[in-house]
């Protein structure tokens, strides 16, 4: 039971061991008590373990990122790379590392991580603050530091920020190892952060947030109610900085930062996309510990704000380049779509938090879509090569400087990379979840979760080949028989709600119903909140068996939308495809995909690591240079899952197909 409650707190996201009065009412199962057995998420763990952290390390050596902290701790030397917040890089390394071993125990790993924290820990002044861009050297800390220590943090010094994630991965290590020695150099550092900021102290909206989760993680690991109370005032100073309210730039006028007006005001997901969802999640956690219902109403504004107007037909947000952020309602231009996946990743924290509050299968379908599509299309299938940014369409005749035609090994910037790093190794965290005497099933993921419900222990084995079959079987193993609410989730995607919203559809809706079986028999059901509730005495091996269809589904999006209209986006259960040139003649946005055209389907074990293929009939065209006159030609489109584009080569690649010639992008020809 301690293991399972220790796992419990490094997920951020339960008190269960600190007896605290208010929590979230729904639990996640640790990812330590779920054991995975498929091949989809198993291989990418695996990657992740054996090819990312390490390439990750590496280049963290290569580029100075290491240095940096060597030369903090000598107090000599220049910043050797370009942003103050390059320190992350490193803290999310080890976060990743630390989650990959409290699964696969590896001691050459474990040393070092101790090398690197001894080095971490050197870096940090005697008053506990660590920042290497200004300890280095205090007179020249660069532009974004500022002269002075805080005074640049509600613009871009990133001080909070770095703090954020050190206190992210430091509580990581020290529940994967049992080891303090991370953990209290972030205890310092917060303890300077209670001095220094708070009512009666320096008052500051962090630029750039993520403090705020941090200090919510190193509170439920000590029971420090300081440090809940600096993660509410941090998200309580938003929207009291004068701007220049009248201007029309994000940076002028507060948006950017969410910063123009306070949290529990604002209804609007808004500014850069990244730091938009470490908001909201601080908020979300802070709203479950406190019973904060201002903050619930904030964010419940904004979320229906995201999913409803700002939203991409696979998951992805934050469609303008121009800061990282959100567009206005609407704004979802494809062949500049910006997309960061940093910002995938943060949304796929903060809808996890909002189910957590609301136990409301529409966060999970948002989670889905994000992590099958918008998320790891931005990690390359040799768990070294990388997306900032995810396209929705690259054609040979347009170019633009956000977009990304090809995969990079690292960045300039590479908080995209190591953001992977610690994300993916936290899946099976995501599976199942409890209340009371309620399991919720979550993702379908073949492999064995290991719950305590109501005190006693029970076993639910997941078989499947999902996501690319439909049919789901669930072995169920009490240590006795026992009372509970089975509760899994079906679908938006096979109840036919392409999005909890009206923002996107399907062109026609599907007449299949989702068919349970226990023990062999069909079941009536009731459906709570997107779940089918199987209520019974639950005994060893009892068996449900789901079946969800799996047929190909045209997506409309709403007429709001520009550059929509006419075309249609292909789904498959979870999985949003895309047409690629390497399987399309060398192009793919010339393609158009008659309104009756069928799809045939194969699973191809030896294309992309395994991926499961749509083929229809379809035309392409050809436009003279005046865009007057258009051939066309039969062809077979073939399209694959849109995660798994450009690990080929480079060229072009479409997610939506316009059904007649009137509405191809002539300009992009």
């Amino acid at each position: 039971m301690k293991k399972h409650i220790s796992f419990l707190l490094l997920t951020g996201l339960s008190l269960s061991a600190l007896a605290q009065n208010k929590d979230y009412p729904i639990q996640p199962v640790p990812f330590t008590s779920v054991k995975l057995s498929d091949h989809f998420w198993t291989s990418r763990i695996e990657t992740n373990r054996t090819v990312t952290i390490p390439a990750s390390f590496a280049r963290c050596d290569s580029t100075g990122r290491i240095k940096n902290f060597v030369m903090a701790a000598e107090h000599k030397g220049k910043f050797c790379t370009v942003y103050p917040f390059d320190d992350t890089d490193i803290y999310k390394t080890i976060e990743g590392a630390s989650y990959s071993l409290a699964e696969h125990p590896d001691p050459k790993l474990s040393a070092y991580l101790d090398s690197l924290i001894t080095i971490v820990g050197n870096a940090q002044e005697p008053d506990g603050y660590l920042y290497t861009a200004r300890t280095i050297d205090p007179l020249h800390p660069g532009p974004w530091a500022g002269p002075e220590r805080w005074v640049n943090e509600q613009k871009m010094s990133h001080e909070l920020y770095n703090a954020g994630h050190m206190y992210e991965a430091a509580a990581a290590h020290y529940m994967a190892t049992g080891k303090r020695n991370f953990l209290n150099i972030a205890l310092k550092n917060a303890d300077l952060l209670v001095r220094t900021f708070g009512p009666d102290k320096m008052h500051v909206a962090p630029g750039h947030e993520i403090v705020e989760m941090g200090l919510v993680r190193l509170y439920r690991i000590t029971g420090k109610k300081e440090y809940l109370d600096l993660a509410k005032f941090f998200i309580d100073q938003r929207g009291h900085k004068e701007y220049n309210k009248k201007s029309k730039n994000e940076y002028e006028n507060g948006k950017y930062f969410q910063d123009d007006i306070p949290v529990v005001q604002q209804d609007e997901a808004e500014g850069h996309a990244v730091r938009a969802m470490y908001l909201y999640s601080g908020m979300a956690d802070v709203a479950a510990l406190t019973g904060d219902t201002a903050y619930l109403k904030a964010i419940d504004k904004i979320w229906n704000n995201m999913v409803g107007k700002k939203m991409y037909v696979q998951g992805s947000i934050g469609a303008v380049g121009d800061g990282e952020r959100f567009g206005e309602n609407y704004e979802l231009p494809n062949t500049t779509a910006y997309n960061e996946t940093c910002a995938a990743i943060g949304s796929v924290f903060w809808n996890q938090r909002m189910f957590l509050l609301h136990g409301d299968s529409k966060y999970i379908d948002v989670l889905e879509k994000t992590l099958y599509n918008g998320l790891i299309s931005g990690v390359g299938l040799d768990g070294k090569s990388f997306f900032y940014t995810n396209a929705m369409q690259i054609s040979n005749g347009f170019s633009h400087p956000d977009i990304e035609r090809e995969r990079s090994g690292w960045f300039v910037c590479s908080c995209c990379p190591t953001n992977v790093v610690r994300l993916i190794p936290s899946i099976p965290g995501y599976v199942y979840a409890e209340q009371g005497n309620s399991v919720y099933v979550n993702l379908f993921i073949s492999g064995t979760g290991n719950l305590v419900v109501n005190d006693k222990k029970v076993s639910i084995t997941q078989q499947n080949n999902y996501p690319w079959d439909g049919g789901l079987a669930f072995t169920v193993n009490p240590s006795s028989a026992m009372d509970m609410d089975l509760r899994i989730r079906i679908p938006g995607w096979a109840r036919n709600v392409a999005m909890p919203s009206d923002l996107y559809g399907y062109k026609v809706p599907s007449a299949q119903n989702v068919l349970i079986k226990i023990n062999g028999q069909p079941v009536n059901y009731r459906i709570e909140n997107g779940y089918a509730v199987l209520s019974k005495k639950w005994v060893k091996n009892d068996k449900v068996e789901m079946t969800l269809p799996m047929n190909v589904r045209r997506v409309i999006a709403n007429n709001k939308i520009e550059g929509d209209e006419g075309k249609v986006a292909l789904q498959r259960g979870p999985i949003m495809y895309c047409a690629e040139w390497k399987d399309n003649n060398g192009l793919a946005c010339n393609i158009i995909l008659p309104k009756a055209a069928e799809f045939k389907t194969a699973y191809r074990a030896d294309m992309l690591n395994g991926v499961m293929t749509l083929e229809a009939p379809a035309k392409s065209i050809t436009i003279d240079a005046a865009g007057q006159n258009v051939s066309t030609q039969n062809v077979t489109l073939t399209a694959i899952p849109y995660y798994s584009w450009a690990n080929r080569g480079k060229g072009e690649m479409t997610v939506w197909f316009p059904e007649q010639v009137k509405y191809v992008d002539i300009q992009s020809k």
